[in-house]
């Protein structure tokens, strides 16, 4: 849980680092955290179907599903408690409150049942946080856990990079180690062993837009 000696100290880097940004967070990183929306739309979010994003941010994202999917039933956790009072109050002013489901937690040990009563999603999804999480397999494997027969589970994050121009990939990675950001490039093997590990009928990772980001999905059998 977010109070282990490991997970605090990763909230406490994640609070230092975005105390000042987080206000502006959703505007600067539009242009460069491509396949988000992609990523989400190919979920195909059922009707009535419960949603679970693991390090919501400023929810943003989550804000954006309850708009397209106005009967689904949302949830987002964060371990950083200052993105949590971003998006809280960006939901608030949305007007989504009664809709969306916000707690604090460490994506390596999140426990649903206390924080939203429930155990499992119909759909789960992470957006650009793995590659800010130390244990970022372990965030994997627990995200995978979480969704519910027949469900499905997303991924989307910076990629290898190996389409693009040599100069530009490696000016990407000198950027992002600024941010504290390390590309998964071994993405498709995680997702391929938790997809071995359990009940998957399919698991794929897709690189886009010359590997600059990858998109994982995984469908879990239906019981």
């Amino acid at each position: 849980m977010a109070g282990a000696p490991d997970a605090r100290a990763h909230a406490d880097a994640m609070d230092r680092m975005y105390r000042a940004t987080r206000h502006v967070y959703d505007v600067t990183r539009k242009p460069y955290l491509l396949g988000r929306d992609p990523m989400i739309a190919a979920l195909e979010v059922p009707a009535g179907g419960s949603v679970l994003e693991v390090a919501c941010g400023t929810g943003r994202n989550l804000i954006a599903l309850a708009r397209r999917h106005p009967d689904a039933r949302l949830h987002g956790f964060d371990i950083s408690r200052q993105m949590l009072a971003t998006a809280r109050r960006s939901v608030a002013y949305a007007g989504l409150g009664h809709r969306i489901a916000l707690a604090e937690g460490d994506a390596t040990a999140f426990d649903p049942v206390a924080a939203f009563g429930r155990a499992s999603f119909d759909r789960v999804y992470v957006s650009y946080a793995l590659s800010m999480i130390p244990d970022w397999r372990a965030a994997l494997s627990r995200a995978a856990a979480l969704v519910a027969p027949g469900g499905r589970l997303g991924v989307v994050d910076f990629g290898d990079a190996a389409g693009l121009p040599a100069f530009a990939g490696t000016a990407l990675r000198r950027w992002l180690t600024l941010f504290h950001v390390t590309p998964r490039t071994d993405l498709p093997e995680a997702v391929r062993a938790v997809a071995l590990s359990g009940d998957w009928v399919r698991a794929g990772v897709e690189p886009r837009h010359g590997g600059y980001c990858q998109i994982a999905l995984m469908s879990r059998r239906t019981a």
